[in-house]
């Protein structure tokens, strides 16, 4: 007999891998939505599993974080059969190399089904910036750029034109004075302080919401079933290029068709990308070359 992946997770006791207060937006949303009871491991150590000033290096991709934040969390509540975790990455976009991008992944895991799915968020909304600098006033022009003091910021030594946080880091700045001073320790240390926006969820309202944009769609994903065998998470898998341009008809870049698949009997669909017929001319490599 397979799994039964129909089954609502109403009334099941799920533990929040996080302490970082992750929380604030992810347990509203399961609770309201999937029904889910949530807990908060205290104390959790997360820092473990990497963290984004570079002092302890995370090991695997972000799905390996959010998996090995789940094990651990199990560990910590042995009750519950429900783990979430998220984890995020920021750097260039990969079509964009001068924009940053930011990615947000949610993970959920079933433990008594072994169900696991991921809701996603890419977004170029992120105050993933740095910069080294060599006066306190440089420093704080561009913290307030960053979205200081709303959002923290962290403050490591520069050695050899990289990052050094092993000799020398302060975080979850947010006062002025606390930020100053922290730079004039660097700077009279080292000559050149690395300022930069503070990842940390708790510290950064930005990637927060980011956060809960990523549950919401792994509620979203949840909610979609297969057609034909019902397992959760029955979404698109596959982007079809080939809109026909509106003037010559010639197919263009611009999506025409989704492929939703099932990731258990394997069904999938081709749904229409969008309710327009013909692509504007000025995609098209024949009209617009």
């Amino acid at each position: 007999m397979g799994l039964d992946l129909t089954h609502s997770l109403d009334g099941k006791l799920a533990v929040l891998a996080t302490m970082h207060r992750k929380e604030d937006v992810i347990a509203p949303i399961l609770q309201g939505r999937l029904g889910l009871r949530v807990k908060v491991p205290m104390p959790f150590d997360t820092d473990r599993f990497g963290t984004f000033s570079g002092d302890i290096e995370r090991k695997g991709s972000q799905l390996d974080a959010a998996r090995a934040k789940i094990a651990a969390g199990f560990s910590c509540v042995p009750e519950a059969t429900v783990g979430i975790a998220s984890e995020g990455s920021f750097g260039p976009d990969p079509l964009f190399p001068f924009v940053k991008l930011g990615r947000e992944l949610v993970l959920l895991v079933d433990r008594e089904t072994g169900f696991e799915l991921a809701g996603h968020d890419a977004t170029h909304e992120t105050n993933y910036f740095h910069k080294p600098v060599t006066r306190v006033e440089d420093a704080l022009d561009f913290a307030v750029r960053i979205g200081f003091p709303d959002h923290g910021v962290i403050v490591t030594a520069f050695i050899d034109n990289a990052p050094a946080p092993s000799v020398a880091l302060f975080k979850g700045l947010t006062e002025a004075h606390a930020l100053k001073a922290a730079v004039e320790v660097v700077i009279g240390s080292h000559g050149v302080a690395f300022v930069g926006a503070d990842m940390r969820a708790s510290w950064n309202p930005t990637r927060m919401k980011a956060i809960a944009r990523a549950t919401n769609d792994l509620v979203r994903r949840f909610e979609s079933q297969c057609p034909n065998c019902g397992h959760r998470g029955f979404d698109v898998t596959m982007l079809v290029p080939g809109l026909p341009c509106s003037w010559c008809g010639e197919p263009t870049a611009v999506i025409k068709s989704k492929v939703l698949a099932c990731a258990s009997c394997g069904h999938s669909e081709l749904v229409p990308a969008t309710d327009q017929a013909t692509a504007d001319p000025g995609r098209c490599d024949h009209c617009t070359p």
